[in-house]
């Protein structure tokens, strides 16, 4: 079995649902991947708190952001196993932005 390292960015501009948003894709990473989060950067119109899932438990819920400001929500690279969901979601549907660079560990089979 080989392994596949991949960086990668990934971001959503203007979200206003108000729901979890699924910034990896609603079934990643998949069972043969594991995503280390080194950065995740989230923007508000407004000031929601923001709650970051990862496999149904908050890992992280921050106080409420200041309207316009970037903030680095993360001071550890976050560890996101194969299979398990990861969810960002803000407090409030104004207009949110997040960015996440993050290293995508792929265990291929090599015949």
């Amino acid at each position: 079995m080989a392994t596949v390292n991949q960086y990668k960015f990934k971001g959503i501009e203007n979200s206003t649902s108000g729901s979890a948003l699924t910034p990896l894709g609603a079934s990643n990473p998949l069972i043969n991947e594991t995503i280390v989060i080194k950065s995740l950067l989230v923007t508000s119109a407004g000031t929601p708190t923001v709650v970051v899932t990862n496999n149904s438990i908050t890992a992280i819920k921050s106080a409420a952001l200041t309207a316009n400001v970037t903030v680095e929500l993360l001071t550890q690279p976050l560890i996101i196993e194969g299979g398990t969901a990861f969810t960002v979601q803000a407090s409030n549907t104004d207009s949110f932005d997040i960015a996440i660079s993050y290293l995508n560990i792929k265990k291929e089979k090599v015949d």
